[in-house]
């Protein structure tokens, strides 16, 4: 997964009056990244809208686009999606850990 960076990213910019709706785009040239984090936000209840697109194949840049209700604003929804996946990537981690200790044991 390819990190996009604060010097890759652009500050994006909100769309609605009341900051419900946020577009950003960062490089990125692995939408397996995009998507893992598309369905993150979308299993928040607060998300109304959540997307992405490449502009153009040549283009190494992704946009998305968050669009929530009143209860949270977009970057706290996409706080919230990239804590949630580490800290399912830390629990993957240390399972196979265990697992790797147990099998060292026996």
């Amino acid at each position: 997964m390819t990190r996009v960076g604060k010097s890759d990213c652009s500050r994006g910019r909100g769309l609605a009056a009341d900051g419900s709706e946020r577009e950003s785009s960062g490089r990125d040239t692995d939408a397996r990244s995009h998507r893992i984090l598309h369905r993150e936000l979308h299993k928040n209840p607060d998300v109304l809208f959540a997307g992405y697109k490449n502009p153009h194949p040549t283009d190494h840049r992704i946009v998305l686009k968050v669009h929530t209700n009143s209860n949270t604003t977009p970057v706290q929804a996409l706080r919230d999606a990239v804590n949630n996946l580490r800290a399912e990537v830390s629990d993957v981690a240390q399972q196979f850990s265990d697992e790797i200790n147990a099998i060292r044991r026996d």
